[in-house]
């Protein structure tokens, strides 16, 4: 009996012992990592792959995944159920329309940096395009979609404003985003470029002809927000925070964005 009794108790321990290695050989899920992936406009894209290093420094735990593109086609690719845990936008009806639709909730988004929008030439510029107007000299000149690339659309704002929008059909060279457009300029395959100011800084290939008077053309402001059907509103809230931060807006002002609030 005494036998039994004891086999029966060495047996309890073993699957005892099994089991608590088992719990211990499982991964705590406090310290499994999350993926956020965040839709952005490509003027975007310098800023937020250093904000990315210091989050991530800071927060180990959390990997972030960018989706650069133009404001119109991140916002539609939402709309349509993309999984996306934030918006990143550079322009307010763009992102309107995800907030009117309930993609995203107000109260969980910010206007959070402005910018300028530019007109760059060639280094060389052999066509003396000095300001907007010079623009009618030029051959070719690219800008984004207007309908899906909010940097062409203030640019098509800003030649309205000077009457000139009319006389540059037929010149005008279309491109999905706006480094798309700074690429044309740089390798001289258009005359001239419209550009926010913070991508003319990133490139050492091209020159500011002009910056637009904010009168010509609608405000720019880049708002942020969490997706409302994000799979980690926790850690994508952690990271909207994060945006605001002195460290990310010290970023943003490095590469041109101005803080407008």
């Amino acid at each position: 009996m005494k036998k039994i009794f004891f086999t029966a108790l060495l047996l309890v321990l073993v699957l005892s012992g099994c089991s608590s290695n088992d719990q211990a050989n499982k991964p705590d899920k406090k310290d499994a990592k999350v993926e956020l992936t965040i839709s952005a406009a490509a003027s975007l894209q310098d800023s937020l792959n250093d904000i990315k290093a210091s989050f991530e420094k800071a927060h180990p735990n959390v990997q972030i995944n960018y989706n650069f593109g133009a404001s119109g086609a991140l916002q539609q690719q939402i709309s349509q159920g993309a999984p996306v845990d934030l918006f990143f936008s550079a322009a307010e009806d763009k992102f309107n329309l995800l907030v009117q639709k309930g993609d995203i909730e107000q109260k969980k988004s910010v206007n959070l940096v402005g910018n300028d929008l530019v007109l760059v030439v060639p280094k060389d510029n052999r066509k003396s395009i000095n300001n907007f107007k010079d623009v009618s000299r030029a051959e070719t000149i690219s800008v984004g979609t207007p309908e899906s690339v909010p940097a062409g659309k203030y640019a098509q704002e800003t030649f309205d404003a000077l009457n000139i929008w009319n006389s540059l059909q037929g010149k005008v060279v279309y491109a999905k985003d706006v480094r798309q457009v700074l690429t044309y300029v740089e390798t001289g395959n258009v005359d001239a470029g419209v550009v926010y100011k913070t991508d003319a800084l990133t490139s050492n290939k091209v020159k500011i002809a002009a910056t637009a008077e904010d009168n010509t053309h609608t405000p720019i402001i880049y708002p942020v927000g969490v997706v409302k059907e994000t799979a980690h509103p926790k850690e994508a809230e952690l990271f909207l925070e994060y945006l605001q931060n002195q460290t990310s807006m010290d970023i943003f002002k490095k590469y041109g964005f101005k803080k407008i609030h």
